[in-house]
């Protein structure tokens, strides 16, 4: 699979699961209202897929999250099927992620500055 291939799967899956999380009833998930899919690596061969998630709640909350989306594997990856018409869809593999928190922190940091600024 060549490599602008695998770039625009990755970006489809990515796209397909951050819209299922929200219909998930998982209550792990806590309705996906806090959840991102931050980005997602397909592997060349289009075996395997690397989705890393990410919770405005925290790191303990992206876990949480990523143990529902595990158990729901099968359903997301019956919906990547059918939506890209795969004749073999990858295996999913969750990773939780802190980017969402981390740059909730710099926006805090940057507009403490600017408060500070002002004054």
């Amino acid at each position: 699979m060549a490599g602008i291939k695998a770039g625009r799967m990755s970006e489809d899956i990515r796209r397909i699961v951050s819209a299922k999380i929200r219909e998930l009833k998982d209550p792990r998930l806590h309705g996906g209202e806090a959840l991102t899919v931050v980005r997602c690596d397909v592997a060349g061969d289009g075996s395997y897929a690397k989705v890393y998630v990410s919770s405005f709640e925290g790191p303990q909350a992206a876990e949480q999250a990523v143990k529902g989306l595990e158990s729901a594997a099968g359903l997301l990856k019956r919906e990547i099927s059918n939506v890209l018409k795969l004749r073999k869809c990858p295996e999913l593999k969750f990773i939780a992620d802190d980017s969402a928190e981390h740059s909730a922190h710099i926006s805090r940091l940057l507009r403490e500055l600017d408060d500070k600024k002002q004054q």
